[in-house]
């Protein structure tokens, strides 16, 4: 089995709706996400996927959401945006838009919203 990961970094703010504590008031976070892909073959250039093309398609995600309320956003304007949601969006974001192959899949997400602190989705 091969597993391959990429890892990027964006900041944004939000609040967490039916919370009692400090985060439901409106703060930031310096997120920190990792997408991992697996599979058991390799292409004829003996890649998993290219690291740039998986950064590319993270990075456009990220684009949408970097420095921006979380809460005004889709989905996020209807679901929390805690740790946990945001990691599941981008899985399913990513896996719609990957185009895998050769049984290439995606494996899970992980988010963090401090050094020590995150969230992971996988299916």
């Amino acid at each position: 089995m091969f597993e391959i990961a990429v890892e990027e970094t964006f900041s944004a703010g939000h609040s967490l709706r039916n919370y009692h504590g400090k985060c439901e008031k409106v703060h930031g976070h310096n997120y920190k996400i990792q997408v991992v892909l697996e599979g058991d073959t390799l292409n004829e250039a003996g890649l998993l996927m290219d690291f740039s093309d998986l950064r590319g398609r993270l990075r456009a995600l990220i684009e949408r959401l970097d420095h921006q309320f979380l809460n005004d956003l889709p989905p996020f304007d209807a679901i929390n945006p805690s740790a946990e949601n945001m990691a599941k969006y981008f899985f399913d974001e990513l896996n719609a838009a990957l185009p895998l192959e050769r049984g290439v899949r995606l494996c899970y997400v992980r988010i963090w919203e401090t050094e020590t602190s995150s969230a992971t989705y996988r299916p």
